[in-house]
């Protein structure tokens, strides 16, 4: 799995031949551009949970609605640059939280209601975005559940500025707008934070 906070905003840009793909009726593309972002993606819903929810909500639940949400409202996304599909997900998903929120303790769903992916009664509903392999599913659990341990190790000010940049994929500038800080500043506590991820990784053979 690749390291979500080693990688910068997707470059100009893969996601949009997979966009393309599925705006031409390829719907199957679908699971994997969100594959591409599921790290990513796992780290920001993570840490948009409450203390208390995370220790009854499992962050794949909130990446499968997302999964649901995404595909089904996929013709209301519209491309404007490379990182926009990834803050168009970021959105639904705050979206799930926030409704998994306030439901939560509620009656459940009927089983009619949670049967939306692809099946003999509904043919044309998506893939499931755990249809990989046992052995690819296994390796995402424990890679981002190793992940997640080595940011929570981290200074509150390390973590932050690690999700504002490498995580949600903010620019500089931005990050530095969010925390008032200086560009110059702002960079510098970046540099701080990826060391010191790098050597909390290293130290626990997760690297």
């Amino acid at each position: 799995m690749k390291k979500a906070v080693e990688e910068r905003v997707e470059p100009a840009t893969s996601s949009f031949q997979w966009i393309e793909r599925i705006r031409q009726g390829d719907r199957e593309a679908f699971a994997p551009l969100f594959e591409k972002y599921r790290s990513r993606l796992g780290v920001l819903i993570y840490y948009g949970l409450s203390v208390q929810l995370r220790g009854l909500i499992e962050v794949d639940d909130i990446l499968q609605e997302t999964f649901l949400r995404a595909f089904k409202e996929f013709d209301q996304f519209t491309y404007q640059a490379p990182g926009s599909f990834f803050r168009w997900l970021a959105r639904i998903s705050n979206n799930v939280i926030v409704d998994t929120a306030r439901h939560h303790g509620r009656q459940k769903r009927q089983a009619a209601e949670l049967l939306r992916f692809r099946s003999e009664s509904n043919p044309e509903g998506p893939e499931p975005v755990d249809s990989m392999t046992p052995s690819r599913l296994l390796a995402h659990h424990e890679g981002l559940r190793r992940l997640l341990s080595d940011l929570d190790a981290l200074p509150d000010d390390y973590r932050r500025v690690i999700l504002l940049s490498r995580i949600e994929g903010l620019s500089t500038a931005e990050v530095a707008e969010t925390l008032g800080k200086t560009r110059e500043a702002t960079a510098l506590l970046l540099h701080r934070a990826i060391k010191k991820l790098r050597q909390t990784r290293e130290a626990r053979g997760s690297g």
